[in-house]
């Protein structure tokens, strides 16, 4: 605040972007200390509020009167992220979907009264990748390549690693924190189903003890290997050898790991929610006709609908001339911060005309 106020050896801000509920006091301290700059908050996951009992008023320097509803006040508790809902000048959220389910019952956590009274405040901006870390032609993690044709060899290589024997089906991946949210409970109803008609997985992830556990017990499976645990370089390994990427999240504010997918050729299979939608183009009928399909959907998202999917997966990926398509144009995607970044841009602009 004191720097959105005096500035610093000389600089004074434009807009001061806050994140989240570790940022949510900043738009609130500066309305309340009269610092008149733009602010922004960025909600990157609702389901955190950064709650703290109400006897932190006074070491939070926060105002009692703004404890109510209409301030920071959330079910007797204080809530960072809803001062910075209440007092920032615009919100952001990661994806134009996300930024609409918010609004709801189902994925606002609480805080839908609040975003539906300031949707005219709320954008949906995508996130974007590093196109130079997930790079195919130069990542120095794999066997390099330019076209969906040089993935065999990473494929293999893939398969040798993961201790999984030769196929005729689709080799997908998994690689995420294993919770309840990721919707991993119902892959793993609907994973007999993929791997009776020819389907193989490989996962990395840790998390919640039960899922983790259960993968372990469906890695019995010849066709299943998982690595518990987490590993930046096995993760490029995965993506550039891996025929799909399994995203059946319940809600997903943007999500990374399908745009990695487009990224390398690896066919994202996500559940139609937040940025999953926004950035997967769905293989129906009119858009492989169209060809402009990049990926499937899955809706609803249940453990049948999954398997289901995960079964047109593997009878697309047998249609040679449908597959080469889904990679050719998954990998021509934008997935990078080009033109979020524009975005970003036109609404600092925006704000400080207003100021």
């Amino acid at each position: 605040m004191r720097i959105a106020r005096d500035g610093a050896d000389g600089w004074v801000p434009d807009v001061v972007h806050a994140h989240d509920w570790q940022g949510g006091f900043a738009p609130y301290y500066m309305k309340k200390n009269g610092v008149d700059v733009p602010s922004i908050l960025t909600i990157h996951n609702i389901a955190f509020h950064g709650l703290a009992p109400a006897d932190r008023l006074q070491s939070l320097r926060l105002d009692g009167a703004d404890f109510s509803a209409d301030g920071f006040e959330y079910w007797g508790q204080i809530g960072a992220l809803k001062a910075g809902l209440q007092f920032a000048t615009a919100l952001t959220t990661v994806s134009p979907t996300y930024a609409r389910e918010l609004t709801t019952p189902e994925f606002g956590m609480g805080l839908d009264g609040v975003l539906r009274a300031r949707s005219g405040d709320l954008v949906g901006i995508l996130n974007g990748i590093d196109l130079e870390v997930w790079d195919p032609r130069t990542d120095p993690e794999i066997v390099t390549y330019k076209t969906p044709r040089g993935k065999g060899r990473a494929k293999a290589r893939l398969r040798k690693e993961f201790g999984l024997p030769d196929s005729d089906g689709p080799l997908a991946i998994v690689v995420s924190r294993l919770s309840h949210q990721k919707g991993l409970d119902l892959l793993l109803e609907a994973l007999p189903a993929f791997v009776d008609c020819g389907g193989q997985l490989a996962l990395l992830g840790s998390g919640d003890k039960a899922l983790e556990g259960a993968f372990a017990k469906a890695a019995e499976h010849p066709n299943v290997a998982v690595r518990i645990g987490y590993d930046e370089a096995l993760s490029h390994r995965m993506m550039a050898g891996a025929d799909a990427i399994l995203v059946p999240s319940r809600f997903e504010p943007c999500g990374l790991t399908q745009l990695y997918g487009l990224r390398y050729g690896t066919i994202p299979v996500v559940a139609a929610t937040g940025g999953l939608v926004d950035t997967v183009i769905p293989a129906s009928p009119m858009a492989m006709r169209s060809g402009v399909a990049t990926g499937l959907q899955v809706s609803p998202l249940t453990s049948h609908a999954l398997a289901t999917t995960l079964e047109h997966l593997v009878e697309l990926y047998r249609d040679v001339d449908a597959w080469a398509m889904l990679q050719s144009n998954a990998m021509r995607q934008s997935v990078g911060w080009e033109a979020s970044a524009a975005e970003y841009a036109s609404l600092y602009d925006r704000l400080t005309a207003q100021a």
